[in-house]
């Protein structure tokens, strides 16, 4: 169809392929993955080129395959019917498309849908889609599990169990039943981006290219609980919104929710944040999970004002969801942590409630609680959240609160978890 191929006008072209394909077999193999075929979905438009040039076809298309694969959304190489029979027998030697439809469909009350995905390693990940009117976001996973091991997380709780590789992840989304209907795509599923950075910054440059899904950036966002070693990368390479997981604005207490900020301190972090332009399209915004008593006095809010009033920025608060089986104990927020039902909720317009001796903070700038005290997490009082929210937004941060979605589920923030669907 395309005439003959000139072996010695494309030797570079192949010699780049071969060289291609075994960076992704190395890929592979270096997460513990065997494959028999390269996937194609995951590729760019160069690296298509390259496809093309092995089974000899004309660098042109390498746009024909990009257009099957990221506009129409095919999930075999024989719908590519504007290549030649015989092109795509031989690509279907040695290449696949790599799409994997979910294995299962859970639904919620409130629309939320949760699936679960196959790896290509064999693992399995959750991808939730949130309907809300006229919009339709996925909450896509990066990593099997995690290692961040934040103390209120399931998959924190997981433990790490591998890498997502750049066509997993875009499968959750091109796979999705419901992708016609997508308007957001945010990257706070299962485990920590910054973490799986390559295969984070490769699929959003296809989630935006022209040649891809051609989306803006506008409609994607990244969330992290910050990493030293990716942090900078991603807002130097990337356009795409930004989510911090603070969850509480004192080191000491923050360190023992989340281990992550004994490596990277979130004063340093927001001295970073604060070197970079927020005021045009991308958007900055820190996730805050509210426990009650534990995160939501008025030293937190206060503190939550001081350090982020400089910065143009939104705060989420988010109710916290009691994980299934979670153990009795956990690092000290507090000495006395009150149950929700019981929590007295205080006016953010007095004084700050009474504290313990290990819990009071002088200068208001760290705090001195222990790391290895016990206590359990306790859902906060709507009331408070409410009081919470508006002491922010009269005091110069935006805030919203977040509405929770899927928890008859276990599709809410904070319980996606396939420890027991990954067991051998």
């Amino acid at each position: 169809m395309f005439g003959q191929f000139d072996v010695t006008l494309h030797r570079s072209s192949l010699k780049t392929t071969r060289l291609l394909r075994l960076f992704i077999i190395i890929m592979y193999a270096r997460v513990g993955m065997k494959i028999e075929k390269t996937p194609l979905l995951g590729l760019t438009i160069d690296e298509l080129k390259s496809v093309a040039a092995e089974v000899g076809l004309p660098a042109f298309a390498a746009k024909q395959m990009a257009s099957w694969l990221y506009q129409k959304g095919v999930t075999s190489i024989d719908e590519m019917t504007n290549i030649s029979l015989a092109a795509r027998q031989r690509l279907c030697q040695h290449f696949e498309v790599g799409r994997r439809d979910p294995l299962l469909r859970q639904q919620s009350v409130d629309g939320t849908a949760k699936y679960l995905f196959p790896t290509s390693d064999g693992h399995r990940v959750e991808a939730v889609f949130i309907p809300d009117e006229e919009r339709g976001t996925i909450c896509v996973s990066c990593q099997v599990g995690c290692k961040m091991a934040c103390r209120f997380c399931m998959t924190g709780r997981q433990g790490f169990q591998g890498q997502l590789t750049p066509t997993d992840i875009l499968n959750q989304i091109y796979s999705l039943p419901e992708r016609e209907r997508l308007t957001n795509i945010v990257f706070m599923g299962q485990g920590e981006p910054l973490d799986n950075l390559d295969a984070i910054l490769r699929a959003t440059q296809l989630l935006m290219a022209d040649y891809g899904w051609a989306w803006s950036p506008k409609r994607i966002t990244v969330s992290t609980v910050g990493l030293r070693k990716g942090l900078k990368r991603f807002l130097d390479e990337s356009p795409c919104h930004l989510a911090i997981s603070l969850h509480n604005p004192f080191h000491n207490e923050r360190a023992a929710m989340m281990p992550a900020e004994r490596s990277y301190q979130l004063d340093e972090m927001l001295e970073l944040l604060r070197q970079y332009d927020w005021t045009g399209q991308r958007r900055l915004s820190f996730e805050y999970i509210v426990f009650g008593g534990q995160n939501d006095t008025d030293r937190h809010a206060r503190e939550l004002v001081r350090l982020l009033s400089p910065l143009e920025c939104r705060v989420n608060l988010i109710r916290w969801h009691a994980i299934p089986a979670a153990p009795s104990s956990m690092p000290s927020l507090s000495s006395a942590a009150p149950p929700s039902h019981s929590y007295e909720v205080p006016s953010l317009s007095h004084a700050t409630p009474s504290l313990s001796p290990a819990a009071v903070v002088p200068d208001g700038s760290s705090s001195g609680l222990p790391l290895s005290d016990a206590v359990t997490f306790h859902e906060a009082v709507p009331a408070r959240m409410v009081a919470f929210r508006d002491y922010l937004t009269r005091h110069g941060v935006r805030c919203t609160i977040r509405a929770s979605r899927g928890q008859d589920i276990d599709a809410a923030c904070g319980l996606l978890n396939t420890k027991e669907q990954n067991k051998d």
